[in-house]
C-alpha cells in the first residue's frame, strides 16, 4: 500500500523561516556533537 504524499504551498518568507529553523536545530545538534544526517536530508528535499 503506498503513502499518500502531502504537499505545502508556501509564500517565500514562510519558506524561508522553516529553512532558518532547521538550520538552527542542525547547528545545536552539532553542537551537541550529534548526528545531522536526518536534518540535512530534510533541508535538500525542502530546497528541491
Amino acid at each position: 500500500m503506498r503513502k499518500r504524499k502531502y504537499y505545502l504551498y508556501l509564500t517565500a518568507e514562510e519558506r524561508r523561516y522553516i529553512f532558518n529553523a532547521l538550520l538552527a536545530f542542525r547547528n545545536k545538534l552539532i553542537t551537541q556533537g550529534r548526528y545531522t544526517d536526518t536534518v540535512d536530508e530534510v533541508m535538500i528535499k525542502f530546497v528541491k
